[in-house]
């Protein structure tokens, strides 16, 4: 078989206390699910745009075009990449015994190691995006080798936070607060969108983001959405809407604001009592064992007791939130959609779409389930904003 290279950990790994108790539980709880589905192993699959599950796996970023963590069910775990540079991280961290880089389409050496093992059935994480070509590579490397998805599998472990994650959200919650304060604190008129997302930017990388994910609209009442930074130049009386998300120790936390340039107008103040009204609903129904479904309903009927339903429907708006966590865009609070979403559950309820008041507004919170209902993880204020306030400081 092809010769690879493979690193394993020793003098570098840092593997603290609470990590080594963080990892055991991951690994308790996969491979109790493994057990329950008759697998022998799952295979936790990460293109460059989906790599949470290898996060999971292995608490260390990872930038490969395709990275593999393979947890057996007995014994130890390990990860592939297509990026040489992974390979020391991923040891280093601990989390996992070795690392080995591969190539693709073959993986040669994730073919190998399936078969020294001697695995039958392997639940894939994101077996769905496997391109076609590697997918069927693997599966003539490994003749007898049943693959499955374990897509929700790992979902669902994903979807109850323990302690240890909590604490990373928390931090990435200070970071968000501090992001939308750099927000209010640049926005004047005459500044570019790109110039407020710069400085952004610039406040987050300084407190040791990763990454951040943000979406922006200025306008008036024709606004219909949000999008990437535009050149388009901030005018007084315009309404600038945010969605920011940055990352923190793998952990994504998302907050959504909307800040007025100048004093709001009459319909702008409406607007956000509007969408507070909705998100508040929204929270009210959280508790461990509601459902998404239960969530979007309660958020839609304040917009139908106030005869704006038609604005909760596909043509104007996505979701009434989203689950948050090692990704940033999880299980859709949606209509429809009755994923139960137990006590240590993240996710964010924002209500964000277009109306006739104001055009389309933004506003809401990520919480986590507890036993007596929703925590905020942010202590940005819950109101419209106004760009004045940095003149009255």
């Amino acid at each position: 078989m092809t010769d690879v290279t493979t690193l394993t950990p020793g003098a570098t790994s840092t593997l603290e206390p609470a990590d080594a108790a963080e990892r055991a539980l991951r690994h308790r709880k996969l491979r109790a699910a493994m057990a329950d589905q008759g697998l022998d192993a799952i295979l936790a699959y990460a293109p460059a745009w989906r790599r949470e599950n290898v996060r999971y796996l292995t608490d260390t970023s990872v930038g490969g075009t395709a990275t593999f963590a393979l947890l057996p069910l007995d014994g130890p775990a390990t990860a592939y990449s297509t990026r040489l540079s992974d390979l020391a991280p991923l040891v280093r961290t601990g989390w996992v015994d070795d690392a080995r880089l591969i190539a693709l389409p073959g993986a040669d050496a994730l073919v190998d190691a399936v078969a020294d093992l001697g695995l039958r059935r392997i639940g894939v994480g994101h077996l769905e995006l496997l391109p076609l070509g590697f997918d069927r590579a693997i599966r003539e490397g490994m003749p007898g080798v049943e693959l499955v998805s374990a897509t929700k599998l790992l979902d669902e472990a994903r979807m109850v936070k323990s302690e240890w994650e909590l604490e990373r959200m928390r931090t990435a919650a200070a970071v968000s607060d501090a992001a939308w304060n750099a927000f209010v604190e640049v926005l004047e008129p005459g500044i570019t969108e790109y110039d407020i997302v710069a400085g952004v930017e610039a406040e987050i990388k300084r407190l040791g983001a990763e990454d951040n994910f943000m979406l922006i609209a200025s306008g008036k009442d024709e606004v219909l959405g949000m999008t990437p930074p535009s050149r388009r130049v901030i005018q007084p009386g315009d309404m600038v809407r945010t969605e920011l998300t940055p990352q923190t120790g793998g952990y994504w936390l998302q907050i959504c604001r909307s800040v007025t340039v100048g004093p709001p107008s009459a319909e702008q103040q409406r607007s956000f009592e509007l969408f507070r009204e909705a998100a508040d609903a929204g929270f009210a129904v959280v508790k461990p064992g509601v459902t998404a479904h239960e969530v979007a309903v309660a958020e839609n009927d304040v917009f139908r007791k106030h005869g704006l339903g038609e604005y909760c429907s596909d043509q104007w708006t996505r979701v009434r939130g989203h689950g948050v966590g090692l990704h940033l865009d999880e299980t859709p609070i949606i209509e429809g959609n009755h994923t139960v979403l137990p006590e240590g559950a993240t996710f964010i309820i924002h209500p964000n779409t277009f109306t006739p008041i104001a055009g389309y507004h933004v506003f809401g919170d990520q919480v986590v389930v507890t036993a007596t209902g929703a925590e905020y993880f942010v202590s940005t204020e819950r109101r419209l904003f106004s760009s004045d306030e940095r003149s009255r400081r």
